[in-house]
């Protein structure tokens, strides 16, 4: 268990703007920061963090909530894990008992296979720097390529012994369970039988976004044709490879303060880079380049350069993979090495300064490389190259941006030598196949769109059920924003006067927010309706009474997730640019010269006037039709009621309609 003083340590010293920007490019909107959403794929930017709130929201999943919620939502933390994270990225010493077995008995299926896996990287590391066998064959091979003591360190490499059990013998007896190094893939069992995966091969450990170890490629070093030269670690729980990147936990922040992405093939290409001293680099590792692989460099910039290798074939080959890129609507250049040179080897030679001038110099547009190269490869036969202009326009088909595509047409049109018209016809017949192919789906969407709209313009019936959601939303508004704020607030008293007749006097005084809040609701005899509101707000008042200062992140940390999430949503909605007309639906949005106080005792008198309204209309439905049967009491009532909604009307200053 951590201890609680050592999380109120890790939520004051943490900020949500400094860990989000560690996995989202982040850029200033006013007082707040906006991104692309890191759990959808989206063009325009519907994340905000607002740094001053230490809160974050993605208006396009609904998530929400600190910090910590972050980590648990982005990364699949548990909270503890969550803690930890941090605790390591602040360099904040955590209090805390340690784990007996029976706890590390109940930890989830998942973590346990995290921890296995980081285990296996210590390990690995360990036996390349301290074994005898480790030195000689996995670090000397390091070294050969060039990689110094500092690199190796840097991406935790090492080496997997020359035997068919050593890691799964060490392993078993430091506690771990042959179940979880079976499910990461690093034990192989067969009946009785378990031998190391990775025997006799170099370590690249693979690491998530936030630095967790995921899996591992192992390069065998001798030439045993019957095994693969690389070997990765299978699918499992943790690690999928379509959607990891080799590198991003050390490139992440080097991408975004750049704003450009190196994409190579391999690990090695990634290392040498690195220790050249570029470090906006990451590597598909030698897999297809996928979607999901692509959104997560989108998160941290529009931009990405693509390294090929120097032979024609392989050119070929890769280049084909990049339109994902554009149908993400990121920005590609392609940068080509001298023949006989790959990333690494060029790397490996060329100073830093020499290095980064080649890149900047040969690093091309997309498009315009792959024209050339088309060209080329169509060397005037006439078939080859209606094929291949084909080919080109196909990858144009893919940008989203019609401006771009515009100029792309003009540009190929001038390398290859034929004119626009054709190239946009052709442009158009592919566009349209895309549309016919996604008609389905299209038609599906826009039914879905078509009811929305449908059901936004319904009667007002729609919108009034909404109508006391909206208010006790304002009220713990109210509550999370003004709180603790001390407020003059006019009350009204009976009082005698010399002829002994009662009258209504004003006074002013002063009350903190949430006091004036909780005297008018318990003095209607008012609860929530809302079952998270009712608990949002009960929660408040207790931590109100109880606090001097109302601390966001310390009261968003109290919290149930599910409460944090609303109130998170609560705070965040007042920086998004409103979209409901809530004068319409008399729901009070505070004005910049209204004070608080003002604001505070119209929204409680909306509030009273929308439930006495909901009364009369009860009365109303309870109004017997039968000659025989006597409604004057009921009426009396409604009349009372009546006079009720008018004294609201004249202290509000408006007319009010009727919400029933």
């Amino acid at each position: 268990m951590i201890a609680q003083n050592s999380i109120e340590t890790v939520f004051e010293t943490a900020r949500v703007e400094e860990v989000i920007g560690d996995f989202v490019q982040l850029k200033r909107a006013g007082s707040n920061l906006k991104g692309l959403s890191p759990f959808v794929d989206e063009k325009s930017p519907s994340f905000m963090v607002s740094p001053v709130k230490q809160i974050w929201k993605d208006f396009s999943s609904g998530k929400g909530g600190n910090v910590v919620t972050f980590l648990m939502e982005h990364e699949h933390f548990s909270y503890p894990e969550a803690i930890r994270y941090l605790a390591k990225k602040y360099n904040i010493e955590l209090e805390e008992t340690e784990q007996s077995q029976e706890d590390k008995q109940e930890a989830n299926e998942k973590e346990s296979m995290y921890l296995v896996s980081e285990f296996a990287q210590k390990y690995f590391h360990n036996v390349l720097l301290n074994s005898e066998e480790g030195k000689a064959i996995g670090y000397s091979y390091f070294k050969e390529r060039g990689f110094s003591g500092e690199t190796i360190k840097k991406f935790g490499l090492g080496y997997s012994p020359e035997s068919w059990d050593a890691f799964t013998k060490e392993a078993l007896g430091k506690g771990y369970k042959l179940e979880y190094m079976d499910k990461t893939g690093l034990t192989i069992v067969k009946e009785d039988k378990q031998f190391d995966r990775f025997k006799g091969r170099v370590m690249f450990p693979i690491q998530s976004m936030s630095g967790r170890v995921l899996g591992f490629g192992g390069r065998i070093l001798t030439n045993d044709k019957k095994a693969a030269k690389y070997l990765n670690s299978p699918e499992s729980e943790i690690y999928h490879k379509s959607k990891v990147l080799y590198g991003i936990y050390h490139a992440k922040q080097a991408i975004a303060k750049l704003d450009n992405c190196y994409l190579v093939e391999g690990y090695t290409d990634v290392i040498q880079f690195n220790q050249s001293g570029i470090e906006n680099v990451v590597a598909s590792s030698g897999t297809a380049l996928t979607a999901d692989q692509i959104r997560l460099v989108n998160r941290l910039t529009k931009n990405i350069t693509v390294l090929f290798d120097g032979d024609a074939a392989g050119l070929r080959a890769s280049i084909r993979g990049v339109d994902l890129i554009l149908e993400a609507g990121m920005n590609v250049k392609v940068c080509s090495f001298p023949d006989g040179e790959d990333p690494d080897s060029f790397a490996k030679k060329t100073p830093y300064e020499e290095l980064v001038q080649y890149l900047e110099a040969n690093a091309k547009d997309f498009i315009q490389f792959k024209a050339s190269l088309l060209m080329k490869e169509a060397n005037n036969d006439p078939i080859k190259k209606a094929d291949l202009i084909r080919d080109m326009v196909n990858s144009i088909s893919k940008i989203p941006d019609r401006i771009k595509r515009e100029i792309y047409i003009q540009e190929c049109s001038r390398i290859m030598d034929i004119s626009e018209q054709v190239l946009v016809n052709t442009l158009a017949q592919l566009v349209q196949k895309d549309i016919t192919d996604a008609g389905k789906k299209q038609k599906q969407e826009q039914q879905k769109a078509s009811f929305e709209v449908v059901r936004n313009e319904e009667t007002e019936a729609v919108s009034k059920i909404d109508i006391l959601y909206e208010l006790e939303r304002k009220i713990i508004e109210i509550l999370l924003l003004y709180g603790s704020a001390v407020e003059e607030f006019e009350d009204v008293l009976l009082k005698a006067n010399e002829e002994g007749e009662m009258l209504e006097v004003s006074e002013n005084n002063s009350y903190k927010v949430y006091q004036r809040i909780y005297m008018s609701l318990q003095e209607d005899e008012v609860e929530l309706a809302n079952e998270s509101f009712r608990a949002i707000y009960n929660n408040l008042i207790n931590y109100y009474h109880q606090n001097e200062k109302f601390e966001i992140e310390q009261y968003l940390m109290r919290l149930e997730p599910e409460l944090a999430r609303e109130v998170t949503n609560i705070l965040m909605e007042e920086e998004r640019e409103s979209l409901h007309n809530w004068e319409v639906q008399q729901i009070i949005v505070k004005q910049k010269n209204q004070t608080i106080s003002q604001y505070v005792s119209e929204t409680i008198l909306t509030l009273r006037w929308f439930l006495v309204d909901r009364i009369i209309n009860e009365l109303k439905n309870s109004i017997s039709p039968e000659p025989s049967v006597d409604n004057s009491e009921i009426l009396m009532m409604a009349v009372d009621y009546h006079k009720l909604i008018n004294s609201f009307s004249k202290k509000l200053g408006r007319v009010m309609s009727r919400y029933s």
